[in-house]
């Protein structure tokens, strides 16, 4: 195993982490990233969830999903439940959500019902058969959840075969330049190479998480393999969001990416 150290710019904000390069075992990267987010990770990372699609991205701007009254929608990584709530105030017919972790399939199921509304639930990496239903949903979607998977074109294949033609899959993750670069002395400075793929280990405070930083044209292709038309790319910061923020982050956030949100239709 190569233990080669170095800096990566953490995926939520603009500063650095120590990154340790590790094989790519998908068992210990499911399990390393499950207990992750089964422990420390909303605390870590915190939650991002709709009308945000990230940071300085927001849906009330994009209008990428629209109205979804009487459709059924299915969100990857589901995390805390708040994107589900966003949909269900907004009369999607159906609700459903699938996450690695048991933690956060809980904590979905509780705030969920303190909403006064259900959903189905599922606990399984995205990557594997995990009985959804095919050709059965209008919109699936993802914040900040899609990176983590540990087989993109699988992914995005069963993504394909649960949407109904001409159904919609929207995701949003940190966008690959961001993970680049880093804000030193006044300047925004390049960490890492852009083509670099590879698997790496990270430990924030006393938690360890495993990921690994794809091109903007690795997911772009994957979509294609996987039988969707790309509708739009956004990775323009919304202006009056940055406008209201100071800080490295939102400097930054005015000069380059930091969040990229996809929306593909299923040919």
């Amino acid at each position: 195993m190569d233990k080669k150290t170095t800096s990566r710019t953490n995926m939520i904000g603009g500063s650095e982490v120590d990154a340790i390069s590790v094989d790519m075992d998908r068992r210990a990267i499911h399990e390393t990233n499950s207990l992750f987010w089964d422990t420390k990770g909303n605390d870590v990372l915190g939650a991002t969830s709709l009308p945000l699609y990230g940071a300085f991205v927001t849906e009330e701007k994009c209008q990428l999903l629209g109205d979804v009254s009487g459709k059924r929608v299915l969100e990857i990584g589901c995390g805390s439940g708040h994107s589900l709530q966003y949909l269900g105030e907004r009369q999607a017919s159906e609700l459903w959500g699938m996450d690695l972790a048991e933690n956060q399939i809980a904590k979905t199921k509780q705030h969920l019902a303190a909403c006064g509304l259900a959903a189905t639930l599922i606990c399984s990496p995205m990557e594997e058969e995990c009985g959804l239903p095919e050709r059965y949903f209008d919109f699936v979607y993802s914040i900040y959840a899609i990176g983590w998977t540990t087989d993109l074109e699988g992914t995005f294949r069963r993504i394909a075969s649960c949407l109904k033609q001409d159904g919609v899959f929207i995701f949003s993750w940190s966008h690959p330049i961001h993970k680049c670069v880093a804000a030193e002395n006044d300047r925004l400075v390049f960490k890492k190479c852009y083509f670099d793929e590879s698997w790496y280990s990270v430990t924030l405070g006393d938690s360890t998480l495993a990921l690994s930083d794809r091109k903007l044209s690795t997911y772009v292709n994957a979509l294609s393999k996987a039988g969707f038309d790309i509708e739009q790319l956004i990775e323009e910061s919304d202006e009056e969001i940055l406008q209201s923020r100071s800080g490295d982050f939102a400097q930054k956030a005015r000069m380059l990416p930091v969040t990229f949100v996809i929306k593909a239709r299923k040919r």
